[in-house]
């Protein structure tokens, strides 16, 4: 028996993003790399993240929620930490350093642009590079 396939217009089609075959992309961060693999002008955005052993990401408010899954490594700051396979969230208002001692590499999804305190623009914000 065969079974209907549903074919969606171009607009609704789903976008495949061959993110093991991207290069990594310097951040405005001493080691900190990023592969971005989403991001729309509503300031939403998924991006992958590789930091080096006690690389830091500065003061940072996040201004709306943030989603983080931990893959390799540990990830902390003054609140806790998580390592491989952990998930944290943080709340819009959320500020703190975060920091990795031995590296780390995770998945992050933004809802909105984080607000460095140093002045630093967001990765997928267009002034940053």
């Amino acid at each position: 028996m065969n079974k209907p396939v549903p074919v969606n217009p171009p607009h609704l089609r789903s976008t495949f993003v061959a993110a093991s075959m991207m290069p990594w992309q310097p951040t405005e961060f001493d080691g900190i790399e990023m592969k971005i693999l989403y991001q729309d002008d509503q300031g939403r955005s998924t991006m992958l993240f590789r930091m080096a052993p006690g690389a830091v990401v500065p003061l940072h408010e996040h201004t709306a929620l943030e989603q983080t899954y931990m893959l390799e490594g540990t990830l902390e700051d003054a609140e806790g930490s998580c390592g491989p396979g952990d998930f944290v969230w943080r709340p819009g208002g959320n500020i703190h350093v975060a920091h990795a001692p031995d590296g780390a590499t995770f998945l992050a999804m933004f809802n909105r642009p984080n607000r460095f305190f140093d002045g630093t623009k967001f990765f997928t914000a267009e002034e940053s590079k």
